[in-house]
């Protein structure tokens, strides 16, 4: 029970967090970015929490990003090209795929993804008083 509260509260700090990053970025958001940014920061936040992987920084940035790219091209055929919403259209970015995700974007997640694995353990040893792990750079 204690470890699906845990996900849950690091789900919903997640969410909010990237309605931030939205806010602060482009200037407003959509409520379907809480549960984008929930998914896309609980999946990053378990990359190091197998100790027997010890994944480097650069690694977990690297998986971080395909993360939210996968998420980000799934629920945008379903949000933007099938429900219609508009939420987000890269088709003026290069090297995009449908409008719904792009490389320069994919690049930029993976800087996110290091960020959201620091701000994880950061919040699961304040909140939960777990360890934080030992770093690997590469």
């Amino acid at each position: 029970m204690k470890q699906i509260f845990k996900q849950i509260f690091l789900y919903i700090i997640g969410g909010l967090i990237y309605l931030l990053i939205e806010i602060l970025f482009r200037g407003h958001t959509h409520w379907t970015m809480f549960i984008i940014g929930g998914l896309c920061f609980t999946l990053i936040g378990l990359l190091n929490e197998c100790p027997n992987l010890r994944l480097s920084l650069i690694y977990q940035g690297i998986l971080g990003s395909v993360i939210i790219t996968t998420i980000e091209l799934i629920s945008g055929i379903i949000i933007n090209i099938i429900l219609k919403w508009n939420v987000w259209d890269y088709s003026n970015q290069p090297l995009n795929l449908l409008g719904q995700i792009c490389l320069p974007f994919s690049l930029a997640w993976i800087f996110l993804a290091i960020i959201a694995v620091f701000v994880d353990d950061i919040l699961r040893y304040i909140i939960f008083k777990e360890e934080i792990p030992k770093y690997k750079i590469l």
